[in-house]
């Protein structure tokens, strides 16, 4: 098995603490069979949340899935424990913010979309609901009377 770290990049502004938010988070992906190379056409998602049995009674992952082109049965799983938020510090960098250990699947590309959550670097107010499919976001900040953003949102994997 291998592990494979999301990093996430973006330019903040007056904002911290950028984190999935909820167990039910969907991490959108698309996925390359690590048999035959065949790389999912459409966005698959995974959540701590689910929970499927692998074949042989050794455990579980968060999917298990059979590939169309070789039917190798190949799963991911979301490690918990690694979920970091991305606060202003990191901004303009790169950092791992959730690790997923993979079996026979390798990420190769992730969609951020409705679920993210922050909150205003000096006023400490709380953003839910923060969508990231677009690539930016901004909002208005009235503790401070400043508007708060999330810019030129961008990712990469790495192995870890």
């Amino acid at each position: 098995m291998v592990k494979f770290g999301l990093q996430f990049k973006a330019t903040l502004e007056n904002i911290t603490n950028v984190r999935p938010e909820g167990e039910d988070f969907r991490w959108f992906l698309k996925l390359k069979c690590g048999n035959c190379g065949e790389v999912s056409d459409k966005w698959q998602y995974i959540t701590l949340m689910d929970s499927m049995p692998l074949k042989g009674g050794r455990g579980s992952a968060s999917m298990v899935q059979k590939c169309k082109l070789c039917s190798r049965e190949n799963s991911i799983d979301i490690l918990k424990d690694t979920i970091t938020p991305y606060n202003a510090e990191d901004s303009d960098k790169f950092k791992t913010i959730v690790q997923f250990e993979c079996r026979g699947l390798e990420p190769v590309d992730f969609q951020p979309q409705a679920g993210f959550a922050a909150k205003g670097a000096e006023s400490g107010t709380p953003f839910p609901e923060i969508n990231l499919q677009e690539g930016d976001w901004n909002e208005y900040d009235e503790k401070i009377s400043e508007s708060v953003g999330i810019y030129e949102v961008t990712h990469q994997f790495i192995k870890c």
